[in-house]
């Protein structure tokens, strides 16, 4: 490893709010160049957004390239979303939960001597849909890849490390209170 590559990667596991370096500007091209690519190597910068763009805007970028690799330095890779289900998958799967969910509710209405159950049902549908949600959010593309790896991180924390690696996804609805419940 490089000297320079030594020394853009202790800038960028800096604390977020440790001082900037002084950059003359005529040297900025180059700082711009490696900061940048080491960012996007480490997956907490996306090759779409505009940052390290500008000299005057360097503390602040840095302050947030380092705010990201603190916050990411224990996320998945970004190579983990090519596990999950496609996008239009996970898309359907979560608009059946939605529609479950709203029957759910209308059924509770009316059966109000099992409001307990359906309750309790409901909730479990809401959080099976908040983990397909953030399946959808680790998938979808039009996010840059410091908000995917997140999504990637709150759902290994969602399902529990042994199940994230195995790729032991939940389903889109809570079908086991069926099996019990009739």
């Amino acid at each position: 490893m490089s000297a320079a590559t030594v020394l853009v990667l202790a800038l960028l596991e800096m604390p977020p709010d440790a001082p900037s370096p002084t950059i003359p500007p005529r040297d900025w091209p180059l700082w711009a160049e490696a900061l940048s690519a080491r960012a996007i190597e480490l997956e907490i910068l996306d090759p779409r957004e505009e940052r390290l763009q500008h000299w005057e805007e360097l503390a602040g970028d840095l302050r947030e390239l380092r705010r990201r690799f603190q916050t990411l330095k224990d996320a998945p890779p970004l190579a983990d979303a090519r596990r999950l289900p496609d996008r239009r998958t996970v898309a359907e799967l979560i608009r059946i939960n939605r529609v479950f969910r709203s029957s759910l509710e209308a059924r509770q209405a009316v059966e109000t001597d099992r409001r307990h159950w359906y309750r309790d049902v409901v909730a479990e549908t809401d959080e099976l849909h908040r983990i397909w949600e953030t399946i959808r959010e680790a998938t979808s593309e039009v996010y840059f890849v410091s908000v995917r790896r997140s999504a990637l991180k709150r759902l290994r924390e969602m399902l529990g490390p042994v199940a994230y690696e195995a790729g032991d996804w939940p389903p889109h609805l809570p079908w086991w209170h069926f099996l019990t419940h009739y």
